[in-house]
């Protein structure tokens, strides 16, 4: 199902909205959302930092549409970290609208800046669209002189909906990701066992987003989704065989104790690691784990913001694992979010570990894989890394 309140954020498209200031791009999203979701005014930059709104696209389905900041703010201080803020949502992005200012909309600094982001959305292969918003467009709306190109305006909204459709048919020539979490698999019928640890930091009243979305894959295959805490794992296996196990990683060494051998055994971050990520790198990575010396650095990246508790397993958990696996106290540096640092920044780290990255889209966290790899610097997530630190790597990994 596609509806707004069931689909996540990271399984969303997501549109993004690029121009010089003042190009109308925050008059546009609000005619395409229907809402007024970014503040319009005629002062340029006015939109100081990226607004996203979660929304249903028809004929497309559900999306995140991103309003950006204008590429040329130039403004003291601030400006230069603003155009940063656009250029970090480019990782983000499967469709790009350009908006092209209707006034004076030939002139050399226009066509400059504009021709800048072309470029860097032909270097970044994402697909785009030219939307030249036109303040007196009238009801016979001209023709576009390439097919990527529509008119539309802004103010009095015409032509938005046409818009919509190009963006929806341009969404769905480029949607080539038919991977699956755990479905292709599982044979209908086949039971899989899921343990999910109850504890201090373990969200009130509901599961995670990764154990949503297994659970969800698991009944989409027409296969029987079993859930349970890790100390109930043994006695369930003296009554039912299940295809395989599937564990939140922080307890995977207990996990691991009390699965037969003939019972293939994974957990949710390994899962994301081949749906989200890149398998085979963040393997490799692992192997960087065993040579850390005292006082390498280690950043540890999530892909979400969470209110942090006692036993996180990002702060708390992994350095405490780390350092017991490498008998070394090595320098950890935290991000999460958004945030996430450049090539020239990632170059003085050692290593780095990532969340399974349930909050972002597939472009993204193949952006920040990228950017390690040329970096320099080894990947690994979070459940990959655990797994090797006890020792049951290779078992995990076996089913794929």
């Amino acid at each position: 199902m596609s509806s707004l309140n069931e689909t996540p954020s990271g399984e969303r498209v997501h549109i993004g909205f690029f121009g010089i200031r003042n190009a109308g791009k925050s008059s546009l999203v609000n005619k395409i959302t229907g809402q007024n979701l970014s503040v319009v005014s005629e002062i340029k930059g006015t939109t100081t930092d990226p607004v996203k709104k979660a929304m249903e696209l028809l004929p497309l389905g559900p999306v995140l549409i991103i309003d950006t900041p204008g590429f040329d703010d130039d403004s003291e201080i601030l400006g230069e970290l603003r155009v940063k803020k656009t250029r970090e949502i480019l990782a983000q992005c499967d469709i790009a609208v350009l908006v092209v200012n209707s006034i004076n909309p030939e002139n050399d600094f226009n066509v400059n800046f504009n021709q800048d982001l072309i470029n860097l959305f032909n270097e970044r292969n994402i697909p785009y669209i030219i939307a030249h918003n036109k303040a007196d467009l009238l009801l016979e709306v001209p023709e576009p002189e390439r097919e990527n190109e529509i008119y539309v305006s802004a103010l009095n909204g015409l032509n938005i909906e046409n818009l919509k459709i190009k963006i929806a048919a341009l969404a769905k020539s480029k949607a080539v990701n038919d991977k699956r979490l755990i479905a292709d698999l599982l044979e209908p019928n086949d039971i899989v066992v899921l343990v999910i640890p109850i504890d201090e930091s373990a969200p009130k009243g509901r599961l995670i987003l990764p154990q949503q979305q297994v659970i969800r894959d698991i009944l989409d295959a027409h296969c029987i989704a079993l859930t349970c805490q890790p100390e109930e794992l043994k006695d369930i296996l003296k009554f039912i065989k299940p295809k395989i196990v599937v564990t939140d990683s922080q307890a995977f060494k207990r996990v691991d104790q009390d699965t037969p051998s003939d019972i293939y055994l994974t957990s949710f971050s390994i899962l994301f690691a081949r749906y989200k990520g890149d398998l085979k790198t963040l393997v490799r990575g692992a192997n960087k784990l065993s040579s850390l010396k005292p006082g390498d650095k280690v950043l540890i990246s999530e892909g979400c913001t969470h209110h942090r508790q006692c036993g996180d397993i990002g702060t708390v958990k992994i350095p405490a694992l780390i350092k017991k696996f490498t008998k070394a106290v090595p320098e950890f540096k935290f991000t999460s979010g958004g945030e996430f640092p450049d090539l020239d920044e990632l170059k003085n780290y050692d290593l780095i570990i990532h969340c399974g990255g349930c909050m972002l889209n597939d472009r993204e966290m193949a952006n920040r894989i990228n950017k390690a790899c040329e970096a320099g610097v080894e990947i690994v997530n979070y459940g990959v890394a655990i797994a090797c630190m006890n020792g049951i790597l290779k078992r995990s990994l076996i089913k794929f």
